[in-house]
């Protein structure tokens, strides 16, 4: 089946069910925004802070772009969405699945974006965000899972039950 590539808004759980779906697969868990950190020797909101917006969308879609895996659930950061090439071969190297959840229910789990390295361009709201990511999410996903108040346990199943259907 190759890789699983985790899509969805910054606090729709893409890490936290990552790593729950990776361990009941027997797969290995990558978490890209990890990768970034790791390849860059910076944390995302000082990539934000020092390059801007744009220049972290480049540095993601670089690095994404180049993430060689098999058998891994792969976590991505909630803009990767916007890295052309990098989702391209998120598309040919495994199955994208978009963890989908309300607005609401993504401003009550994130709190302070800033702290949470979200991409958001200055004076945007988190429901401008949303609106402009949500299309992008559903272009690229091959399956897509609602996570409104459902515990993880329920949501690995669900994935694991469409992939197999697959």
């Amino acid at each position: 089946m190759g890789n699983i590539i985790l899509i969805g808004m910054p606090g729709a759980g893409k890490s936290t069910i990552g790593v729950v779906l990776a361990k009941s697969m027997g797969y290995s868990f990558i978490d890209s925004d990890l990768v970034i950190q790791e390849k860059t020797g910076r944390l995302l909101h000082t990539i934000i802070e020092e390059e801007g917006v744009e220049g972290f969308n480049a540095v993601e879609n670089d690095i994404n772009s180049n993430i060689r895996a098999d058998n891994a659930v792969i976590a991505t950061g909630g803009s990767a969405v916007y890295g052309k090439e990098a989702m391209e071969h998120f598309c040919n190297i495994g199955t994208i699945v978009y963890l989908s959840l309300s607005c609401e229910e993504i401003a009550e789990r994130l709190g302070d974006l800033n702290e949470r390295g979200v991409v958001i361009k200055k004076g945007q709201t988190l429901e401008e965000l949303y609106k402009e990511r949500v299309p992008l999410y559903e272009k690229y996903a091959m399956l897509t899972v609602n996570c409104d108040n459902r515990p993880i346990r329920d949501i690995v199943r669900e994935i694991r039950e469409k992939l197999s259907d697959m």
